[in-house]
C-alpha cells in the first residue's frame, strides 16, 4: 500500500528544487552576476518563493502532513515531518503578497546595499532597510507565540528556544567578563605589531594558498566551489554541492585566510550531513548557532592555534619568501591573536568579536521595537563602538554599512554569532576529552577532527535540535563558562596576565 509520507516527499522534492534555484541565483547575484541584474533577478527569486509558499501551504500538503504523522517512521522521517509541520504553520499565516513582497524586496536590496557600502552613501539604503525592518516586524508578528515580541519571534527562527529572556544575560554575561580582560589586556603595554601582515602580498598567491587553505582544513573540491564576494558566505544546495566565497586585500593578508577557514568550516558541516538527509528539509545545521559553532570553532580555536600552524606555517613562509621574511611561527601566531578593538566584525579579533555582536543586538532590538529609526542607525552605530570598543568609524562603509545582513531580512541573526563562540567552546572542551586535539594538528592529522565532529554533530543534519544536540554531543546542558573560561585562559596566557 502506497504510503501517505512516500506521497508528501514528491511535494518535498518541488520545494527543494525550488529552494536550490533560489540559491543558485543568489550566489549568482552576489559572485558574477552584473550589476544591473538585480532588480529582474529579484522578481524571479520572488515567484520562487512564491511557488515554494504556494506548496507548502497548500491543503494537500497539510492533509499528507496530518496523514504521514500516523504511520510508523523512522527518526530522519520523523524530524522532517516535524520541520515541515513547523514551517507550514509560520508560512500559513503570513498573507501570499507579503511574502512574496518581502522575498523580492529582500533579494534586490542586497546590490542596494553593496553600492551603498562601496559609495559610503547610507541615504540610499536607507529607504529599503526603512521597509525590510517595517516587514520583517510585521511578518514576525503573525507568527508569533503567545507572550513573544516580535523580534522574540526573529530570534527563535534563528535559534529555537534563545529568546531575549536567554540572550540578555547571556551577553551581559560576556560583556561582564569580557570587558575588563580586555581593559586588563589594553592596560599591559604589550601590543602586538602586525605591520609585516600589512605589506603587500599579491592576490593570486593568497588565492593559490587560500585553496590550500580550504582543502586543508576538509573542504572537498570535488563537492564544492570557492568563490569571491563582497562578503563572504557559504551556501549549501546539498552535500555534493557546497559553495564559499572570501575576499581579498592586497595589504591584509589575514582577512581572507580566516575567512576561508571560516566558511570552509560551515562547509564541511555541510558536507558532512548524512546522505539520507541532504535533499530534505532537514539536511542543513541543527540551526545558525550550531552551524556558527563549526566555523568559528575552525576559524578561532583551530585555526588561530600555535599547534595548527606548525605545519602549515613553513608553506606559507615559502610562498611570501621576502613579505614574511624574518617573520618567525611564533611571531605570525602572536600577529593572528593579536587584541586590537577595531571597526570591522569580520575583521575583529576573538576577544572582542562578542561585543561586535553585542551592540548589533542592542541595536536590533530597539529598531523592532521601535524606539530606534532607521535614520538615526548611524549616529547611535558610532556611539556604541565608542562606548563598548573605544572607536568611533569615520564613514558609514567601516560602520553602519559593513554586513549583508540587514539587507538579507536576517534581523535576528547577529546573536547566533555569539551563540555559536559559546557552543564552540563547549564542543571543543568535549573534543579534547576525547582526542588530543593539540597532537592532531601538529602532525597534521586534522581529518581526526573532523572526523569526531561529523559523528557527533554534522551527520544528524537538523534531524536533532541543536539543543538536544548540543546535549549529546558534550554531556551536558549549554554552558557559557566554557567560552569565558577559554577566552580568560587565552589571552591571560598570550598577554601574561595575572
Amino acid at each position: 500500500m502506497d504510503r501517505k509520507y512516500d506521497e508528501l516527499m514528491t511535494y518535498v522534492e518541488k520545494m527543494q528544487a525550488l529552494g536550490m534555484a533560489q540559491g543558485l541565483f543568489g550566489w549568482d547575484l552576489e559572485t558574477e552576476a552584473p550589476r544591473e541584474a538585480a532588480a529582474l533577478t529579484a522578481r524571479m527569486m520572488g515567484s520562487l518563493s512564491s511557488q515554494y509558499f504556494d506548496i507548502l501551504t497548500s491543503p494537500q500538503v497539510g492533509e499528507l502532513l496530518c496523514q504521514a504523522a500516523e504511520e510508523e517512521l523512522d527518526e530522519a522521517q520523523k524530524a522532517i515531518l516535524r520541520e515541515l509541520a513547523k514551517e507550514r504553520d509560520r508560512l500559513c499565516r503570513i498573507p501570499a503578497e507579503e511574502y512574496r513582497e518581502y522575498a523580492e524586496l529582500t533579494a534586490g536590496a542586497t546590490q542596494i546595499w553593496a553600492r551603498a557600502k562601496e559609495n559610503n552613501d547610507f541615504a540610499s539604503f536607507a529607504p529599503v532597510l526603512t521597509r525590510i525592518a517595517e516587514m520583517s516586524a510585521r511578518i514576525a508578528g503573525y507568527s508569533k507565540k503567545e507572550g513573544q515580541s516580535a523580534y522574540d519571534a526573529m530570534l527563535w527562527q534563528y535559534e529555537e528556544g534563545f529568546g531575549r529572556d536567554v540572550l540578555d544575560p547571556f551577553f551581559a554575561l560576556l560583556r561582564e567578563h569580557i570587558v575588563p580582560l580586555l581593559r586588563a589586556v589594553m592596560e599591559s603595554g604589550r601590543a602586538v605589531d602586525a605591520g609585516p601582515l600589512h605589506r603587500s602580498f599579491d592576490i593570486d598567491k593568497q588565492r593559490q594558498f587560500n585553496r590550500y587553505l580550504a582543502e586543508y582544513v576538509g573542504f572537498d573540491f570535488g563537492r564544492g566551489v570557492m568563490g569571491e564576494s563582497e562578503h563572504p558566505f557559504t551556501i549549501g544546495l546539498h552535500n555534493r554541492d557546497v559553495r564559499i566565497t572570501t575576499h581579498y586585500y592586497e595589504n591584509l593578508l589575514e582577512s581572507a585566510m580566516f575567512s576561508t577557514i571560516h566558511e570552509a568550516g560551515h562547509a564541511v558541516y555541510e558536507m558532512n550531513v548524512d546522505d539520507a538527509l541532504t535533499l530534505t528539509p532537514v539536511a542543513g545545521g541543527a540551526s545558525c548557532g550550531m552551524h556558527e559553532s563549526q566555523s568559528r570553532l575552525m576559524e578561532n580555536m583551530i585555526g588561530r592555534s600555535p599547534a595548527f600552524w606548525e605545519p602549515l606555517y613553513p608553506k606559507l613562509q615559502e610562498l611570501f619568501a621576502d613579505e614574511l621574511a624574518g617573520v618567525s611561527a611564533g611571531e605570525f601566531v602572536r600577529m593572528i591573536n593579536r587584541v586590537s578593538p577595531s571597526l570591522i566584525r569580520t575583521e575583529a579579533d576573538e576577544l572582542t568579536y562578542c561585543l561586535h555582536v553585542l551592540i548589533r543586538y542592542e541595536i536590533e532590538k530597539d529598531l523592532i521595537d521601535g524606539s530606534l529609526q532607521v535614520k538615526e542607525l548611524p549616529q547611535v552605530w558610532n556611539d556604541k563602538y565608542e562606548e563598548y570598543l573605544g572607536v568611533r568609524p569615520l564613514t558609514d562603509t567601516e560602520g553602519v554599512l559593513q554586513d549583508i545582513h540587514w539587507s538579507q531580512g536576517s534581523i535576528g541573526y547577529f546573536p547566533s554569532y555569539a551563540l555559536g563562540n559559546a557552543f564552540a567552546a563547549q564542543i571543543y572542551r568535549a573534543m579534547d576529552r576525547e582526542i588530543d586535539v593539540e597532537s592532531c594538528l601538529r602532525r597534521g592529522e586534522i581529518s581526526r577532527i573532523t572526523e569526531w565532529l561529523k559523528e557527533k554533530v554534522h551527520r544528524f543534519g537538523r534531524v536533532k535540535p541543536a539543543q538536544e544536540l548540543l546535549r549529546e554531543a558534550t554531556g551536558e546542558e549549554f554552558n557559557p563558562r566554557y567560552y569565558i573560561d577559554y577566552l580568560t585562559e587565552k589571552f591571560t596566557g598570550l598577554y601574561g596576565l595575572k
